[in-house]
């Protein structure tokens, strides 16, 4: 059976639904994980680590919930979170945003990118994915009246060929969505395109929905590039990270946007609507956790231990590995292995074996098939050594 296929019906007991969103299924994420927990397969398919967060952190949340913090925070997000996300940016970054007008706590990175397309993407703009793109984008867009336009990353390191995004751009694109570091692929923008990318935006209307949620997971000493390291690409971007991302707790849901005042009240203007306020004493926690600098620092260098010990484990499985520049995710190439499509294999490694991963094909709106497979790397190195050894048996 191929995972992609549904047996969802619109039309039972007479009752006609005229969906806003035909042709998207349920998400990969949640098919993929209930396999793996129907098949008691080990789980590297959605991107979620198997290991605690921070004791200390967690004490924060305790701490500021018994002291009463439990009500509604203020619509913007706490003054001392967004302080604290000022002052972080300000020295990764070199860029000051005002924490009053220019930052907005939100309920994690996809809501995030839901109000900002919502707010600023009209009926017919053309916005600009660069595919294979993380699977929320595009039903955005969709659902807002947009058109999605697919440029396709250069395999096998996913990079970006400048003169197709040209080609590409018209006077009816509203907004390029970037990805950097990039799920599914791990691959990750250079100063070099950014520079590409100033000089093509250079003098229009476009905007620049910049997800950056994996910016403290770079490696080989690589540098994250962000949009607000330079002037001309800050001034139009919204840009878009996640708690979760950094402090191993995707389930608390907390993530943040930075933009230029112009740009973020329109940005609340939607906000206030679908979500208005976010944890009130996961906040407080956060901020106060933020004074540790190591805690997201170090991160580039606890990860990279995580991948380099994936791969050394994967070498011997038939997979060819795909470079990872950032991220927790890592590529593999199955080609030598098999021919069959990437979904049924990923379903056969899940069932037969024991592993579950994500089919990449269904980041392409073509479901484009390279015989490629994406694993998530943020486990505990028992977890990884397990899944490794089970497809060796391959």
């Amino acid at each position: 059976m191929d995972i992609l296929k549904s047996n969802i019906r619109f039309n039972e007991k007479n009752i006609i639904m005229n969906s806003k969103l035909p042709d998207i299924p349920t998400t990969i994420f949640t098919i993929m994980s209930k396999m793996a927990h129907d098949h008691n397969a080990i789980n590297l398919s959605q991107g979620f680590p198997d290991f605690s967060c921070s004791g200390e952190l967690i004490g924060l949340v305790h701490k500021y919930m018994k002291e009463g913090y439990n009500q509604y925070a203020p619509m913007f997000g706490v003054p001392e979170l967004r302080e604290a996300i000022s002052e972080k940016t300000r020295e990764l970054y070199s860029r000051e945003y005002d924490p009053e007008k220019e930052i907005n706590i939100t309920a994690g990175a996809t809501q995030a990118i839901y109000t900002a397309i919502t707010a600023l993407v009209h009926e017919d703009d053309e916005v600009l994915v660069f595919e294979p793109a993380y699977d929320s984008y595009v039903p955005a867009i969709k659902i807002n009246n947009g058109q999605p336009v697919y440029v396709q990353l250069k395999e096998p390191d996913y990079t970006i060929d400048w003169g197709e995004v040209e080609k590409a751009i018209n006077s009816r694109t509203k907004m390029m969505i970037l990805n950097s570091p990039h799920n599914p692929t791990g691959s990750a923008l250079s100063a070099s395109d950014l520079e590409e990318l100033r000089k093509l935006i250079k003098g229009t209307n476009i905007m620049i929905l910049s997800d950056e949620v994996y910016e403290h997971i770079t490696f080989n000493g690589m540098k994250h590039q962000s949009m607000a390291l330079h002037p001309e690409l800050a001034e139009r971007s919204i840009i878009i990270s996640s708690f979760g991302k950094v402090f191993h707790t995707t389930g608390w849901k907390v993530g943040y946007c930075l933009a230029p005042e112009m740009i973020m009240n329109e940005f609340r203007k939607v906000h206030q609507f679908n979500v208005f306020a976010v944890n009130t004493p996961v906040q407080y926690a956060i901020a106060e956790f933020l004074k540790n600098k190591n805690e997201y620092l170090k991160l580039n260098k606890f990860y990279e231990q995580k991948r380099n010990l994936f791969n050394d484990l994967f070498k011997e499985t038939g997979f060819i590995i795909r470079p990872s520049r950032g991220t927790y995710f890592q590529l593999l190439d199955y080609s030598g292995i098999t021919d069959i499509k990437d979904t049924v294999f990923a379903e056969k490694l899940t069932k037969e074996y024991g592993v579950a991963s994500i089919p990449v094909s269904v980041f392409y709106h073509e479901k484009i098939d390279n015989k490629v497979l994406r694993f998530c790397f943020a486990k505990e190195d028992k977890t990884l050594e397990q899944a490794a050894e089970k497809l060796r048996e391959l």
